[in-house]
């Protein structure tokens, strides 16, 4: 019946001359590479003297393709997940807010490390030195262009130009660094909490700053280090920026001061530099998902001065100085519609007290 369906050609003499030409090519070594289908169907009668062990359809395909794996690597998985990302962000672009935030803050902590990566070989050329600040000052300054952000600075000339202090300053968010990087005098270097230091580049790029560290957990070692700093102060007139709140503040207004740079201060005798950065409410929300173009305010007020003052003193220098910078912050924030109302509503986050 095959044969009739096959117009006479003997179908068992075609195959079974396929495989002895198969074997002669490839050896006697592939006869353990069995097909699966034949094994299962070797009780076919429509070949009997065909012995299935020595049949094998690798010699059918062409070696470059047999050897070709079907799943890709994990390099060419990512490759696509790459460029489907790069076609959704566009999309998400335009259809979303949260979506902009979110692609707006992973470009500007991404875009920090990269910066870091290249001011470590930089920075490293003088090991652990105040003076590298200025390199990262020079790299980070850019930053506020590419995101639309005006700062508008008043008060430097408060600044002392050759004695050492202490500069205090409020805290909402990670955007403070452009605030910082914009009005950082000479000398200066900021105190971060000691999780930054394992933050890869960025927290090497401090450390070769000479960014100082405290462990806000651990009281004994942060006292300490506060000691030390203040000798390092008088003996290599540095300056020293400080969030007295310790956390940031997304609430329009400031928590109250934790006491650690008052008492370096007093201990120092060095002048308190207030900075006060307006909220960033009309072009920035974390909870709103909003991040766009606008304008900050920065002001540097008049130095107070801690001479004479002691340990006693500091509660008292502490309430006074964030009660001024208050009244400045509700002076120059704005919600947007050119107000700022949000800041003085009774009993409102911007009403708390010391």
């Amino acid at each position: 019946m095959l044969s009739h369906l096959a117009n006479g050609i003997d179908l068992s003499f075609t195959f079974d001359t396929q495989v002895s030409h198969c074997l002669s090519i490839w050896g006697e070594e592939k006869e353990d590479k069995l097909c699966p289908l034949l094994r299962e169907t070797s009780h076919c009668l429509l070949f009997p003297h065909v012995t299935l062990s020595s049949f094998s359809p690798e010699p059918f395909l062409p070696p470059e393709v047999a050897s070709m794996e079907l799943w890709p690597g994990p390099w060419t998985m990512l490759l696509f997940f790459l460029l489907l990302l790069l076609l959704l962000v566009p999309v998400l672009w335009g259809y979303s807010t949260s979506a902009k935030y979110f692609c707006k803050m992973a470009f500007y902590n991404g875009w920090i490390l990269f910066l870091a990566v290249l001011a470590i070989p930089v920075c490293a050329l003088r090991g652990r030195n105040v003076e590298n600040m200025k390199i990262l000052r020079l790299m980070l300054l850019h930053i506020k262009y590419l995101y639309g952000i005006r700062l508008e600075v008043r008060g430097t000339h408060h600044f002392p130009p050759t004695q050492p202090y202490v500069v205090v300053s409020n805290h909402q968010s990670s955007l403070d660094l452009l605030g910082m990087m914009e009005v950082l005098p000479g000398r200066c270097v900021p105190i971060a909490k000691r999780e930054l230091l394992w933050a890869g580049p960025a927290g090497l790029a401090c450390w070769l700053a000479g960014v100082i560290f405290i462990d806000r957990k651990r009281t004994g070692d942060a006292i300490s280090v506060m000691a030390e700093a203040a000798q390092t102060l008088l003996s290599q007139n540095v300056r020293v920026w400080v969030f007295p709140e310790g956390t940031r503040n997304h609430n329009g207004s400031m928590l109250p001061f934790k006491r650690g740079a008052f008492h370096l201060a007093v201990q120092a005798q060095v002048p308190i530099i207030p900075i006060v950065m307006s909220s960033y409410k009309d072009f920035y929300c974390k909870k709103e998902r909003r991040f766009t173009s606008g304008t900050c305010q920065v002001r540097v007020l008049p130095p107070v001065a801690t001479e004479g003052l002691t340990p006693d003193n500091v509660p008292d220098l502490a309430d006074r100085i964030r009660h001024s910078m208050l009244t400045v912050f509700r002076e120059i924030s704005t919600d947007g519609r050119g107000g700022g109302d949000y800041l003085k509503k009774p009993g409102g986050a911007g009403e708390a007290g010391p």
